[in-house]
Parts: structure tokens; sequence; C-alpha cells
């Protein structure tokens, strides 16, 4: 009994195997790609390490687009002016990670850390502040208002759209 194919081969040349396969790959590629992208820029996780976004919650998120750059960059600016180092805060965390694998283990040292942490996280948010109410005294009463209205509809949107006092309850109960 005999066949009239050779066995092992299924008939198709050997570059046309190899385009397949490379074609397959270039397509697999792609479609990683495509997923890491809408993972990466999913509302899953935030975009972007802490910012002025995170730090002042929904009084930021409500400002709109031209607010918050101009606010973040008086910010930078305010940063880069001031006698802090990007340097110093990595140094500070880097000997946070060193004090914590002390042993035996010594929380004095870490708490400094950690309270000295705190402060400057303090100074950055009390800048923040400082130029939120700024920005908003330049504003226009129909500005404020504006920006009165989408707080509102930020916190609403953060509390699962409740509206109501403070007890919690919405109108509609």
């Amino acid at each position: 009994m005999t066949s009239d194919t050779p066995t092992g081969n299924n008939g198709m040349k050997p570059w046309l195997r190899l385009l397949l396969i490379l074609s397959l790959a270039l397509n697999l590629l792609v479609v990683g790609a495509v997923v890491g992208a809408m993972i990466t820029w999913s509302n899953w996780r935030p975009h972007h390490g802490p910012r002025l976004e995170s730090g002042g919650g929904p009084l930021t998120r409500a400002l709109s687009h031209e607010d918050r750059r101009a606010i973040g960059k008086e910010m930078r600016k305010a940063w880069r002016d001031s006698k802090q180092d990007g340097h110093d805060h990595h140094a500070e965390l880097a000997g946070l990670v060193a004090d914590l694998k002390v042993t035996p283990f010594d929380p004095a040292p870490v708490a400094a850390r950690l309270r000295r942490h705190r402060q400057s996280f303090d100074e950055r948010l009390d800048l923040g502040l400082t130029l939120l109410l700024e920005r908003l005294t330049r504003m226009t009463p129909e500005e404020r208002a504006s920006y009165a209205d989408r707080l509102q509809e930020v916190l609403d949107k953060r509390h699962g759209g409740r509206k109501g006092g403070k007890d919690g309850k919405s109108g509609g109960e």
C-alpha cells in the first residue's frame, strides 16, 4: 500500500511555511502591543505617578484642563526654584530601605525618615492649595460657579452618584 504524497511533507514550500510563521508572529506581536496599551492606558490604574491630580483629589479634578496645567507649571517652577532636590528625595527613600533592612530593627531612624517624607508631602500639598486658592481668586464669578458645578459632579461620581446630605440619603428615598 503506497501513498501518492511523500511522508512528512504537506506539499507546502519551505519559504511559504516560513512566511506564514513570520506573519503569525507579527500578528501576535501586534495583538500583544494593543492589549498591553489597553491595560497600560486603561482606567484600572493611574497613568502617572502621584501628581497634582492625586494630591488635590476632587478639588483638582474639577479644574479645567488649562487651570490644571497652569497650576502644575507653577508647582514645578516652585519646586525647581526651591532648595529641594529630587536626588534628596531618592536618597531619603534609599536610606529608608537601608533602615528597614537593619537587624535588629530600630524604629527611631525609620520614624524620622517617615516624618521627613510626610513634611515634604505636606509642603507640596500646602503649595498646591495656595496656588489653587490664588487661581480661584482670579476667576470670574461665572468661572467659579462652573468650577463648583464640576466639583459637585466629581463628588457625585466619586460617591456612586449619591446626592444628599451628610446622612448619605438621596432625595429619592
